[in-house]
């Protein structure tokens, strides 16, 4: 028998009204069949063609997909998608639209097929991670050799001033070999890149890895926003025009590929890597942005795109290959398509050259009196004026099973993490509200000037990830936030008004009205941005609104009370504000705000249930902040026993040390962190579940989310991170290649063999609306393929060959057939003929005689 999720198996709180209507008969063909599959789903005996889904059926999105699902593998039947399903929420209209919809009888109405995909080799596979694993052996050693040297002939100095001087020489030339090895490594190996496919695992891979971690590792990665950003680009093969503003940290993989017009604006999270892995083999193209182009956040350009003279792509928005924007044009959407708005709401400012190049001359000089000397000098200070590390310097030191040494390491690193915590609180609620005193609202300031250097302060120093992920999933992160400066009007405690990832532009100009609950993921965007000008200005939350995962909000949203704004939404910026509806997809529609099957917890939200159950969670949010802080110290402890028994025998072994510390390090701390998530989830594995937030299975829950995971992505591209998936409790296949793909749920996770996950891909297998908390399984099957920043939900399963295309939201419940092609926000099946990448088709060219299969 067929499995239904837990969700789709608990009937909604008044399932007995749905008997009670009247009910209307089917006049046609088609809506008989629908009618007949909705009632199976839902489990009635029969249904009304006159029904809304939502308001009348109390069905909600994860049973429409069910039935959508249903509706596909019936060959009698037209597709339907879930936007189908929005757009006409009772049978007698889903059936009208569907035949609308339909097409000719000379068109094709199947799918396009997907790029079969040939199982890799594990001998190539398994090779191909051993010299990964060499190649950072190799420059873990060159890195203690280059720092052992530089510390011996910086301490030879013991005048202060000469040890000042010499801080200066030995950082500023490490920096600048830091910053030009990759450049050097990267015109060795590859030299320019051009248009190519290559199958990942093997030689050809490994250079395009050595070369992608190298640029992404590089110091100047800092500089992002910085005009010394753009020479960098132009050093690694570029083609960049002038007075162009890049604020995205995502680094461009293949450089070469990139054309970027003078005038041009990149808003930060936005992918353009000029590469993308499809069907295990990675396809390079280009990307090419005409002059006073504009890129909006969390946007992403696949290879093959390219944007003309002055045109628009507005926020949460997808190029997909082959697309392109002609001159003057503004388009927005996942695919995007022509709009009429004007994403670029900022006037020009002076800003020439020379501004550009004094801001830049300005860097440098901080970089290498201040900042490289203090941490240099700094770090030889602090073995000389500590005396637990001062007296390991020399022989006859303690050894290394000496209980002296525990005790210093107890000392330092108890001093060192929990002084960073008050210090950084401190710091974080006094400093960046004195810099504002400089930058005014609604006022257009030049680039690369005063109040530009102290706006990005403010946004540096308020966006620090560690004491959101301390705070976030209760109640105290609304404190913490009041206290960076948002403005939160009357709160309603909810225990869970923010998650742990939220960011801005600058706290001072955020509000949030009463009531409103927030996922992870969300990106205020509250500052506007022009290749010469910039302006904060507020962004507004109303009240009692819902705001799903991974969301740019931007000030002038037009959003008003009591909205649910999905995961991905585009959030709009014209037209009327919208209130006590849902908005879904990109561009963003309207759905139900909520459903009866969703609010069967609502009583749990008030009255004196809801007082004993929020003071309930308060206090296990509290043991699980003090938890997690021990955690972390613990961890931080473990590195400074190891790194003071280093220092212990510096003198007999030197560098050797020190690239042992790096590789234990890389070691150790996977394994720390994975013994801690099993360790909480006691060795078991997740069930779906169905419950309220103030339940506590879900605050147990919250606390697996709240394991640190950065070390992840120091993995990507590599079978490594196969091995730390699999201790995590994730069924994984063979030979899986995740180029940064994020697994919210591992254990209700099962990623088949050979599957392709790109750089910002997500599986969550959850969901929180309100005060309702949900949880399913996702099977990714054999061969899938995900896209750059596509996002699958809970509930999902995409059979073999299957594909979703960049920055896509496949829904929950989802059931994407085997070898088929979806896209878009929300995913629905792409029936057009993809476009076939440069490199593919030049390879045909050359190899006429040879067939090639069609790429997905």
């Amino acid at each position: 028998m067929e499995e239904k999720s837990v969700e789709v198996l608990t009937p909604g709180p008044k399932g007995s009204a749905i008997d009670k209507r009247r009910h209307t008969g089917s006049k046609t063909g088609i809506e008989k069949d629908l009618a007949e599959v909705l009632a199976d789903v839902i489990s009635v005996e029969r249904v009304s063609v006159d029904s809304h889904f939502f308001d009348d059926l109390g069905a909600n999105s994860l049973v429409m997909a069910q039935f959508c699902a249903r509706v596909r593998k019936r060959a009698d039947l037209p597709s339907a998608s879930m936007k189908d399903i929005y757009r006409h929420p009772t049978i007698r209209s889903l059936a009208t639209g569907l035949a609308d919809a339909a097409p000719a009888p000379d068109e094709s109405s199947a799918p396009a097929p997907t790029e079969v995909v040939t199982p890799g080799s594990t001998p190539r596979y398994v090779l191909c991670g051993t010299l990964q694993f060499l190649l950072f052996l190799g420059y873990s050693f060159l890195a203690g050799f280059v720092a052992d040297r530089g510390y011996t002939w910086v301490s030879a100095d013991s005048n202060l001033i000469g040890i000042y001087l010499r801080s200066i020489v030995f950082g500023g030339l490490g920096f600048i070999g830091l910053c030009t090895f990759p450049i050097v490594a990267k015109w060795l190996l590859v030299g320019r890149w051009k248009s190519s496919e290559f199958p990942v695992w093997g030689l050809k891979y490994l250079r395009f890895w050595t070369v992608k971690v190298l640029i992404h590792a590089n110091p100047m990665i800092f500089f992002v926003g910085n005009p010394l950003y753009v020479l960098y680009l132009r050093a690694l093969g570029a083609r960049i025009g002038k007075g162009v503003t890049i604020l995205s940290r995502h680094v461009p993989a293949c450089p070469d590929l990139l054309t970027i017009g003078a005038g041009a604006v990149i808003r930060k999270d936005s992918f353009f890597p000029c590469y993308r892995a499809h069907a295990g083999r990675i396809q390079t193209g280009r990307v090419t942005l005409g002059r006073d182009a504009f890129i909006g956040e969390k946007t992403v350009l696949d290879i093959d795109t390219s944007m003309g003279d002055g045109a628009q792509l507005g926020h949460t928005s997808t190029l997909y290959s082959g697309q392109a924007i002609p001159d003057g044009q503004r388009w927005h959407g996942s695919p995007a398509q022509p709009t009429e708005h004007d994403y670029l709401r900022i006037e020009p400012a002076k800003c020439g050259a020379l501004r550009r190049a004094g801001f830049g001359l300005v860097t440098v000089l901080q970089l290498f009196l201040v900042y490289v000397p203090l941490v240099v000098g700094g770090a030889y200070m602090l073995f000389n004026l500590i005396p637990a590390l001062h007296n390991r310097l020399g022989p006859g030191a303690v050894g290394f099973t000496s209980p002296a040494l525990y005790a210093d390491a107890l000392i330092l690193s108890f001093v060192l993490f929990f002084g960073f915590v008050v210090v950084g609180l401190a710091v974080l609620f006094t400093v960046p509200r004195l810099l504002n005193v400089v930058v005014k609202p609604d006022k257009v300031y030049p680039l690369y000037g005063l109040h530009y250097s102290i706006h990005r302060a403010i946004g540096r120093m308020t966006n620090i990830k560690f004491f959101k992920w301390l705070f976030g999933d209760s109640s105290y992160i609304v404190h913490y936030l009041r206290g960076l400066g948002y403005d939160l009007s009357r709160v309603e405690q909810t225990g869970s008004n923010f998650g742990t990832e939220v960011q801005h532009e600058t706290p001072y100009l955020v509000s949030v009205g009463s009531g409103t609950m927030v996922a992870d993921g969300l990106s205020i965007v509250n500052a506007e941005f022009s290749s010469t000008s910039f302006r904060v200005s507020r962004a507004s939350i109303g009240p009692r609104n819902f705001i799903g995962n991974n969301i740019a909000y931007p000030s002038g949203a037009r959003t008003g009370e009591n909205c649910l704004l999905a995961t991905k939404v585009m959030i709009p910026l014209d037209g009327e504000v919208r209130e006590g509806v849902g908005l879904l997809g990109s561009p963003c529609f309207e759905i139900p705000r909520s459903v009866e099957r969703d609010s069967r917890f609502d009583h749990l939200r008030n009255g004196e249930e809801f007082r004993r159950s929020l003071a309930a969670k308060n206090r296990y949010n509290i043991r699980s902040m003090a938890f997690f802080l021990l955690v972390r110290w613990l961890y931080f402890f473990v590195i400074t026993v190891v790194a003071l028994a280093d220092v212990d025998v510096y003198d007999s072994f030197g560098h050797v040390l020190i690239a042992a510390f790096l590789v234990f390090s890389a070691v150790f701390t996977p394994v720390y962190f994975v013994l801690v998530e099993r360790g909480i989830a006691a060795f078991r594995t997740l069930r779906p579940q169905l419950c309220s937030i103030y339940e506590p299975y879900f605050w147990w829950h919250e606390r697996l989310w709240k394991v640190p995971d950065e070390y992840l992505n120091v993995f990507n591209g590599t079978p490594f991170k196969n091995v730390i998936w699999r201790m995590l409790g994730v069924r994984l296949g063979s030979r899986v290649f995740d180029d940064g793909c994020y697994l919210t749920e591992r254990t209700l996770t099962t990623i088949g063999s050979d599957c392709t996950l790109n750089a910002g891909s997500k599986i969550q297998c959850h969901s929180q609306e309100d005060g309702t908390f949900k949880s399913d399984r996702s099977t990714i099957g054999v061969g899938c393929t995900l896209g750059v920043g596509a996002h699958v939900h809970y509930g999902v399963t995409m059979d073999d060959g299957s594909v979703l295309a960049p920055d896509s939201f496949l829904m929950k419940g989802e059931e994407v057939p085997r070898n088929a092609r979806w896209g878009g926000n929300p995913a629905a099946e792409m029936r057009d003929t993809p476009h076939r990448p440069a490199a593919l088709v030049q390879k045909e060219v050359a190899e006429p005689s040879r067939p090639t299969p069609p790429t997905g």
